[in-house]
């Protein structure tokens, strides 16, 4: 498909030697400077990473977590990295419950798990990188010592977020001037958090986890009403576990996903349907094809809220979930005429047995491919800032249930469900594509939708980012404005409940390897502020 120039939107970007796409353009540019110093693609996405941590601080953080799949050349193997925090161990139900809580809180102490980002940056370099931790953590340092100018997207999730900015007096020090946000083209600078930088550049993932930072960390948590001690950030140094990726055969190639307790096998089971039912006549934005997507997503989610915990606490039937019989059933379930007003109970097929993240990838001249993604969860995570370090703390604990028996049921030790998944295409061996889409619960659809868009119906890599989504949550069918208005009318039709979105489902970035041709083809999507680049 030949590219409409009168359209708005741009090019897919092509390059020989190295490429990065990263959602802030000071992430790619930091990601290509390693490159063309020496470093490998982990070793640049390590840096954009941190670099992220510090100029789109609403979407990521070293207060956060990560997950990263890594194709090493000539390997013919995927490297899975699961950096996602435990629950401290002081976080029972029934401490919780004597806490008042009833159910997860967002903006809840107990809603913060220990960071995981740091070890799992540690451990992927030593496994991994070719440059030291103190090189690459440079160009973050510079711009938290330094400050960044808000660009359009930072500045607009800034001024949604000013109510949670408000809520802890030390956030609202510094996240907001004489409660008000910083705005487009403003400067900001934490020179708290560039001391920190600087402390792991110099002493590794221990200066994080021990010492200063982490009672830093701990008191402000305890503050909060937490439960959290440093011991549980002393355990966490460590915490970052290498993992056997899980991945499926799909239109000659396979895809990669990290295991659970992330939401990858959630992308692997939308594939499976979605392959079963065919290509959609009318193309990429045909209701016959929205249709199908959005009924393949409501069962693969419906058994995502079941049975996605944590598989050192409990058992994870990701064997059947993927499996192809299974697959084939819940495709069977899908009918082009109407939307399923029902479905059988969750990991069932039939009725006769009783419901803000930065993603970015990187690509060396050797072919090594890295795809990386790490996040706080929520905007600005649970917006409880450690002051003395700089460290704003995630909110992923609130992927946990407060409901006893639940396999997501909040324990000690223990990792919440996770939304935040890379993605890996390979085939024959050789990676054909890093990818991911960002935007929490959306980022299976997304994965699912913007494959489809590429290698289904054709569209290049920065069009398939660009294309209009849709996403079913919570009873409606989120749209975008992309979506065409008659075909937002057919598909209430179908007996599907849209609804008009403000905030555009996510971002994504991917880069294409055309072995054939030689070249890398970089896509990143324009609901962010970055790009994609490569030399």
């Amino acid at each position: 498909m030949k590219r409409d120039f009168h359209a708005p939107g741009r090019s897919a970007v092509y390059a020989a030697n190295g490429m990065a796409a990263t959602s802030m353009p000071q992430a790619t540019l930091a990601a290509l400077d390693i490159l063309r110093a020496g470093g490998n693609a982990l070793d640049a996405a390590i840096a954009a990473a941190a670099v992220l941590a510090v100029v789109e601080p609403q979407s990521t953080g070293i207060g956060g977590d990560c997950f990263c799949l890594y194709a090493p050349a000539g390997t013919g193997k995927v490297v899975a990295i699961n950096g996602s925090g435990r629950a401290p161990r002081g976080a029972t139900p029934e401490a919780l419950r004597a806490a008042g809580l009833t159910q997860m809180e967002p903006l809840s102490a107990h809603s913060v798990t220990v960071p995981g980002a740091v070890a799992a940056w540690e451990a992927l370099n030593r496994a991994h990188g070719r440059k030291g931790m103190e090189e690459l953590l440079q160009p973050a340092i510079r711009f938290a010592e330094e400050g960044f100018f808000l660009s359009g997207r930072v500045a607009h999730d800034w001024a949604s977020s000013v109510g949670k900015l408000s809520k802890h007096p030390a956030t609202a020090r510094r996240f907001l001037k004489d409660g008000q946000p910083y705005g487009l083209g403003d400067r900001f600078a934490q020179p708290e958090l560039a001391a920190t930088l600087r402390a792991i550049a110099k002493g590794g993932a221990k200066a994080f986890y021990e010492g200063a930072i982490a009672a830093d960390m701990v008191a402000t948590l305890r503050e909060a009403g937490g439960t959290h001690a440093e011991a549980d950030f002393a355990r966490a140094a460590a915490g970052a576990d290498f993992v056997e990726p899980i991945r499926r055969a799909w239109r000659g190639m396979e895809v990669f996903q990290c295991p659970p307790n992330g939401s990858g096998l959630l992308v692997l089971m939308i594939l499976g349907m979605i392959e079963r039912l065919g290509t959609a006549e009318g193309g990429f934005l045909s209701v016959e094809r929205m249709h199908r997507h959005i009924e393949a997503a409501r069962l693969a989610y419906r058994d995502r809220d079941a049975f996605l915990a944590d598989p050192a606490q409990v058992e994870v039937p990701v064997a059947k979930l993927t499996s192809d019989a299974y697959l084939e059933k819940l495709a069977k379930l899908i009918r082009d005429e109407a939307a399923m007003a029902e479905m059988p109970p969750a990991g069932e097929a039939d009725w006769a047995k009783h419901k803000d993240t930065v993603y970015l990838c990187v690509v060396d001249r050797d072919g090594n491919a890295c795809s990386f993604i790490n996040s706080l969860f929520e905007g600005f995570g649970s917006g409880i800032l450690a002051e003395k370090s700089g460290v704003m703390l995630h909110n992923r604990g609130f992927g946990f249930r407060l409901q006893e028996g639940h396999p997501n049921c909040i324990a000690p030790d223990k990792r919440p469900m996770h939304t935040i998944i890379p993605g890996m295409v390979m085939k024959d061996g050789q990676a054909v594509m890093p990818f991911g889409v960002m935007g929490g619960h959306y980022q299976p659809m997304g994965q699912t939708w913007f494959l489809a868009n590429h290698f289904e119906y054709g569209l290049d890599v920065q069009e398939a980012l660009d294309a209009p989504r849709l996403f079913p949550r919570l009873g409606k069918v989120q749209v975008e404005r992309g979506i065409p208005n008659a075909a937002v009318d057919r598909l209430n039709r179908l007996g599907h409940e849209c609804e008009l979105i403000d905030k555009p489902h996510g971002g994504g970035q991917a880069i294409l390897i055309d072995r054939e041709k030689g070249c890398l083809v970089g896509g990143s999507d324009p609901r962010k502020d970055g790009c994609a680049m490569g030399y």
